[in-house]
């Protein structure tokens, strides 16, 4: 699963699982299911907003503007 997109759907599938279905499974507890989901999701979008961010920073070039040549 990659990206902003795969995180997102994880969040969004298991926020249906817990909050809006009442199917009951015998061995699986659904709601734990998609709170572990929802988890995994918000775990990968503070790690890719993390790694961006770090990208982003070493690609953009320091200007100093303290410097003056006369």
């Amino acid at each position: 699963m990659g990206g902003i997109g795969g995180c997102i759907a994880l969040i969004v599938v298991g926020a249906t699982l817990t909050f809006a279905t009442d199917w009951q499974m015998e061995s699986v507890d659904l709601d734990v299911v998609g709170l572990i989901m929802m988890a995994a999701g918000a775990i990968g979008l503070a790690v890719y907003a993390s790694v961006f961010r770090r990208r982003r920073t070493a690609a953009l070039p320091v200007v100093d503007e303290t410097r003056r040549e006369v």
